[in-house]
C-alpha cells in the first residue's frame, strides 16, 4: 500500500505490541491517512469545498453528520496474535478481511492464555454476558488457575501425542481449548476499524478483547490523529437520546437560551455551535 509521509505513524510499522501472555498486535502496513479523508470527500463536493472549510473541519463534519464513505478510503493491515476465546468475539466483526493460522496445514504451539487471579471475577448479575467486580477468594482463585494450566498441559500432550502418531492435524487439534493462542492477519477499513473500536473498547466489552482495542486505537491515533480526535469526541464520548428522553430534559432546560459567542467559548467551533442551537429549537418543538 502507498501512503504519503507520516513519520509518527511509520515509526510504528512491524513493532510488536504485547498483549496479555503471549498475544501481540503489529501494524503491517496502512494506506493513507487525514489527507486520503478530505481527498474523497471533495472529489464528492466539488473544490469550492476548500473554501469554505478547512481540513480538520472538515474530517469533524463528516464524522458528525456520519458521513461514513470518506473514511473507508484509509485502510489498516495488522498482525494479531490471540486467544481463539478472544478471536471468536473478533470475528463477529465481518467487515475485513481475514487470514489466519492453520491447525490443519501446521502444528499449533504450546501457547495458551492463563489468567491471573486479580482476573478472576464471578458473573454479573446485571450484566448476563460479562464478569463483576466481586473478586474470587485468593485460595479459590488459584485452584482455578491451578485447573486450567493443568488442563491445558494435558490436551496439549495428548495432541502432541496424536500428531506425532501420525494422526491428521487438523483431527489432533479438536479438542484443543479455547486459550490457546491464534494469529492473523486483519486488514481493514478506518470506518469499520472506528465501529470495532467503539464496541471493544467500551468498559462493557470482555477486558481481554479491550486491551487489544485500545493499543490499536493509539495506532490509529497515529495514522489519523484527526478524524482520530473527532471520533472521540463525537463517538466514544458522546450518547444519543431517544423522543421520550429528550421531552424529560425539556422540563430541565432553563429559559435561558445560548449565544453562538457562548457556545464558541466552550471549544465548539461556530457551526458546530449553530447546530447546536437548531437541537435546542427542535427540543423546544417537542
Amino acid at each position: 500500500m502507498a501512503h504519503a509521509i507520516n513519520k509518527e505513524a511509520d515509526a510504528l510499522l512491524d513493532k510488536e505490541f504485547k498483549v496479555l501472555n503471549y498475544g501481540f498486535v503489529r501494524l503491517i502496513d496502512y494506506m493513507g491517512g487525514d489527507n486520503a479523508i478530505v481527498q474523497a470527500a471533495r472529489v464528492s463536493y466539488g473544490e469550492g469545498t476548500k473554501k469554505v472549510s478547512e481540513d480538520r473541519g472538515l474530517i469533524r463534519y463528516l464524522l458528525r453528520h456520519k458521513h461514513t464513505t470518506p473514511f473507508e478510503m484509509v485502510e489498516f493491515k495488522f498482525h494479531v496474535k490471540l486467544p481463539i476465546f478472544v478471536a471468536r468475539q473478533w470475528i463477529r466483526h465481518r467487515s475485513a478481511n481475514v487470514n489466519e493460522y492453520s491447525g490443519r496445514y501446521s502444528v499449533m504451539r504450546e501457547e495458551f492464555f492463563l489468567p491471573g487471579p486479580d482476573d478472576l471475577r464471578y458473573q454479573s448479575t446485571v450484566n448476563k454476558q460479562g464478569r463483576s467486580d466481586k473478586e474470587v477468594p485468593a485460595e479459590v482463585a488459584q485452584q482455578i488457575i491451578d485447573y486450567l494450566k493443568k488442563s491445558q498441559s494435558d490436551a496439549y500432550a495428548k495432541y502432541s501425542e496424536m500428531v506425532d502418531d501420525g494422526l491428521a492435524r487438523e483431527l489432533a487439534r479438536i479438542n484443543l481449548p479455547l486459550s490457546l493462542y491464534t494469529e492473523w492477519y486483519w486488514k481493514i477499513d478506518l470506518h469499520n476499524l472506528f465501529h470495532f473500536l467503539r464496541l471493544r473498547m467500551d468498559s462493557h466489552a470482555q477486558r481481554e478483547i479491550q486491551e487489544y482495542a485500545i493499543i490499536m486505537a493509539d495506532m490509529v491515533k497515529a495514522v489519523c490523529p484527526v478524524a482520530y480526535e473527532a471520533f472521540i469526541d463525537y463517538t466514544v464520548d458522546s450518547t444519543n437520546f431517544s423522543g421520550p428522553e429528550l421531552k424529560i430534559l425539556k422540563g430541565k432546560l432553563t429559559a435561558s437560551v445560548p449565544t453562538i459567542d457562548d457556545l464558541t467559548s466552550k471549544g465548539l467551533s461556530k457551526r458546530e455551535a449553530r447546530e447546536l442551537l437548531e437541537k435546542l429549537d427542535k427540543i423546544d418543538d417537542l
